[in-house]
C-alpha cells in the first residue's frame, strides 16, 4: 500500500463512455510527483500534434499530488491542463480548496478526459466508484445553483468542479471553479471541458491518507500556526488575504494602472485589503486542512452592489484587473464584478483586463461610442465596468462576444492601433506584478510556457540588495546568495528568474500551495518541502532530486509547445511594455528594453539547457530523466 498516494488513476474516454483505472508504479509517482508534471505524460503520449483544444482529440487531465489529503498546511491543490484555446499551446492552471484533498479520499491521484460525449454528462466518483451520469438538468445553470443540485443528487458533503455559463457562451477564458468560488482560472480550461460536454466533476470519500511517519508531519504541523505571527509576508496574508499586497505595490510603483500605463493608483486605498477588513469582510476561509486561512469572503447587504458571501470574495489580481487596471476605486463593484465571475465561472484576471483594454481603445478612439452600444467605456466608470462584464458572461451583443474571445483577438479585429494596447503574452492577458521595476519577472512573463503569470517564479525584490536574512538564508537553500542591485537584470538575476521558476515549478507537480511552501517567504522554506514530502510517503527525497521534478515539467511544457510550433519567436513581451510608464511614483518613466530582455532569454536557455530557439535537446532531456519526451520534438 502507498503512502500518501493511491495508485490510482482515472482515464476517461466520454466519446466511448468507458471508466478505466490505471495503476502506476511507485517510480512513475517519485519521478513526476503529480500535477502538471504527471498529466504531461499523457498529453504528450495521447494528444496528436495539432489537435483542436475545443476538439475531442484533446486530452484534459485534473491531478493533485503525493501528499495531497494529508493533514498540513498547503497541500489541497489541484492542477488542469489540457491544449489552451487561448494560446494554441500547452494550458496550466491550479486552484485550491477542499476538491483536491475530497478527489484523493474518493480514491483516485488524478482523472484523464479525452473524447466529446454526445450528450452533456458529469462525471461523479463516490467512495471509488466512478460514474457518468447525465448533465442535461444542470445546463444554464450558475454555479452555486449547480452545487446546490449535485449536493443533493450524490451527497451533501461532495466537492464539485464544474465549468460555468460563460464556458457555454464561449467565453475564451472560461475557467473550472470548484466551492463556486475556487478557480483554475488561467488557459481557459474550463472551454475546454465544456467542449467535451462533461458539465462537471463530483467527488465523496472517506478513505484516509496513509502516512509514512505521523510523529515527523505532525512535528512539522505544529511549526505553522507559531510561526505565522512572526513572519511578516504571512502575517499579512492570513490578515488581509492576497489584497495585503495592493498597498504595497503601489508603494513601489508596480499596482497596474488604467491598463498598465501606470504603476500607482490614486484610488487603491478604497480597494485595499486593509479597507475590505474593516467594511465588507464577513469571514476568513480556508481549504483543507490550512491555518493560514487566507481566503476572503465578503458580504455586502446595501447599495447598487449587492454581494452574496458563498461567491467569496476578491483576491488581489481581482482587485487589480477590476479596480485599477479599469481605475474603478469602488470596493463593492469590484467584489460584485468578482461574483459574477464566480458565478459564470470566468478568470478574473483576463475578463478585468480585457475589459481594461477596451477602456483604452474606447478613450482613444480606436473604438467608438458606435461600437459599444453607446456605453461610456471610461477608466472610472464602474457601472460601465460591471454592465461589459454582464455582457461577456451572457454573450450578449457584438461588444460582449468580441471581448468574451480576449483582448488580443480584439484587436485584432477592430485594428486602429488597438494591438498598442495589448498587456498580452501568448494571448493570456497579464496579472498585476509590473515587470517595468521586476525585471527579471518580465523575463518569466516572456519565457513562461502558458503565458504571463505571476505565481511561476519569485519576485524580484526578494534578491535585491537589501533583502534580509530571513529570506536569503532561504534562497541559499538552492543555491542563491548574491542579491543584485535594484531594477536591474544581471545574470545572476536571471539565474534567480530560472532556479526559482524551477522550486515552483517543482511546487505544481508536487501540488503544494506556493504561499505556505516555497523558496522565500512562505510559511516552510525548501527543506520543510523535503521534510514533508518524506514524511508522508516515507522516502528519502533531497531538494536536488525535488528540484529535478521541476526541470521535467518545465522541459515537458517546452516540448510539447516546440511539437505545436512555439519558439521563440512566441517568448515575446507586449509592446506597452517598452514604452515608459506615465503618472507619478517611484516607476514613472521607467520602461523594458528589447535589449536587457533578449539578452536575458539567450542566458534563460543556457541555463535551461534548451536550443536557442528555446527547445530541450536530447541531452537535456536524457539529463533529467524524460528522454522518452524526445520522440515528440520536431524535426
Amino acid at each position: 500500500m502507498p503512502n500518501g498516494y493511491n495508485g490510482k488513476i482515472l482515464h476517461v474516454d466520454l466519446t466511448k463512455g468507458t471508466l478505466t483505472v490505471e495503476e502506476p508504479n511507485e517510480a512513475f509517482y517519485r519521478k513526476y510527483l503529480g500535477g502538471s508534471a504527471m498529466g504531461m505524460h499523457y498529453i504528450l503520449r495521447d494528444m496528436p500534434k495539432g489537435a483542436d483544444p475545443l476538439g475531442p482529440e484533446n486530452v484534459l487531465t485534473l491531478f493533485t499530488g503525493v501528499t495531497t489529503g494529508a493533514a498540513i498546511s498547503g497541500q489541497s491543490r489541484l492542477n488542469a491542463n489540457a491544449k489552451s484555446p487561448i494560446s494554441g499551446g500547452i494550458g496550466d492552471s491550479q486552484s485550491g480548496g477542499f476538491f483536491p484533498a475530497e478527489l484523493k479520499f474518493a480514491g483516485f491521484d488524478g482523472i484523464v478526459i479525452k473524447g466529446k460525449s454526445p450528450k452533456p454528462v458529469y462525471l461523479a466518483i463516490v467512495e471509488g466508484k466512478p460514474e457518468l451520469r447525465d448533465a442535461a438538468h444542470l445546463m444554464g445553470k450558475l454555479s452555486g445553483e449547480v452545487d446546490d443540485i449535485l449536493h443533493k443528487e450524490v451527497d451533501p458533503k461532495a466537492e464539485i468542479l464544474q465549468h460555468g455559463i460563460g464556458a457555454e457562451n464561449g467565453v475564451l477564458y472560461s475557467s473550472l471553479v470548484s466551492m463556486s468560488n475556487r478557480h483554475n482560472g488561467r488557459t481557459g480550461m474550463g472551454l475546454v471541458m465544456a467542449s467535451k460536454n462533461l458539465k462537471a466533476v463530483v467527488v465523496r470519500g472517506t478513505k484516509k491518507v496513509e502516512l509514512a511517519n505521523q510523529k515527523a508531519l505532525t512535528e512539522l504541523n505544529r511549526i505553522g500556526p507559531k510561526a505565522i505571527p512572526e513572519n511578516g509576508d504571512m502575517d499579512g496574508l492570513a490578515k488581509f488575504g492576497t489584497a495585503v499586497v495592493v498597498l504595497f505595490n503601489n508603494t513601489i510603483g508596480t499596482l497596474p494602472t488604467r491598463n498598465y500605463n501606470e504603476g500607482q493608483f490614486e484610488g487603491c486605498e478604497p480597494i485595499s485589503g486593509e479597507k475590505m477588513a474593516e467594511t465588507v469582510l464577513k469571514e476568513r476561509d480556508t481549504c483543507y486542512a490550512c491555518v493560514v486561512k487566507c481566503k476572503r469572503v465578503v458580504e455586502i447587504k446595501d447599495g447598487p452592489y449587492k454581494v452574496d458571501p458563498r461567491y467569496g470574495g476578491p483576491e488581489y489580481e481581482t482587485l487589480g484587473t477590476f479596480g485599477s487596471y479599469c481605475g474603478v476605486d469602488d470596493l463593492a463593484a469590484v467584489s460584485l464584478a468578482n461574483q459574477i465571475c464566480n458565478e459564470y465561472a470566468v478568470d478574473t484576471i483576463a475578463c478585468g483586463a480585457t475589459i481594461a483594454f477596451a477602456m483604452e481603445c474606447y478613450e482613444k478612439g480606436i473604438i467608438t461610442k458606435e461600437q459599444t452600444g453607446g456605453i461610456e467605456l471610461k477608466f472610472g466608470n464602474a457601472d460601465a465596468m460591471l454592465q461589459v462584464l454582464n455582457m461577456i458572461v451572457k454573450g450578449e451583443g457584438e461588444l460582449g462576444k468580441t471581448l468574451g474571445m480576449g483582448s488580443e483577438r480584439a484587436a485584432k479585429k477592430w485594428g486602429n492601433g488597438a494591438d498598442e494596447c495589448l498587456i498580452t503574452v501568448k494571448g493570456a492577458e497579464a496579472p498585476a506584478h509590473m515587470p517595468h521595476a521586476k525585471r527579471s519577472l518580465g523575463l518569466i512573463y516572456a519565457v513562461n510556457p502558458f503565458g504571463a503569470d505571476h505565481q511561476s517564479s519569485e519576485h524580484d525584490p526578494y534578491y535585491e540588495e537589501g533583502v534580509g536574512d530571513f529570506n536569503l538564508d532561504r534562497l541559499k537553500q538552492i543555491g542563491l546568495g548574491s542579491p543584485q542591485p535594484a531594477y536591474s537584470l544581471t545574470e545572476e538575476k536571471v539565474r534567480f528568474a530560472y532556479e526559482t521558476e524551477v522550486f515552483y515549478s517543482m511546487l505544481d507537480s508536487a501540488e503544494l500551495c506556493q504561499f505556505v511552501y516555497g523558496p522565500t517567504w512562505t510559511l516552510y522554506d525548501g527543506k520543510d518541502t523535503v521534510q514533508m514530502i518524506n514524511s508522508v510517503t516515507g522516502w528519502d527525497m533531497t531538494i536536488e532530486e525535488l528540484m529535478e521534478v521541476g526541470r521535467r515539467r518545465l522541459d515537458l511544457f517546452r516540448v510539447f509547445n516546440a511539437r505545436e510550433g512555439f519558439g521563440r519567436k512566441d517568448d515575446k513581451l507586449p509592446k506597452k511594455f517598452f514604452k515608459q510608464l506615465q503618472g507619478t511614483g517611484p516607476t514613472a518613466g521607467f520602461t523594458i528594453t528589447h535589449e536587457e530582455i533578449d539578452n536575458a532569454i539567450d542566458s534563460y536557455y543556457k541555463m535551461a539547457g534548451w536550443t536557442a530557439d528555446g527547445v530541450p535537446t536530447r541531452e537535456t532531456l536524457k539529463k533529467h530523466d524524460v528522454e522518452w519526451a524526445a520522440e515528440y520534438l520536431p524535426a
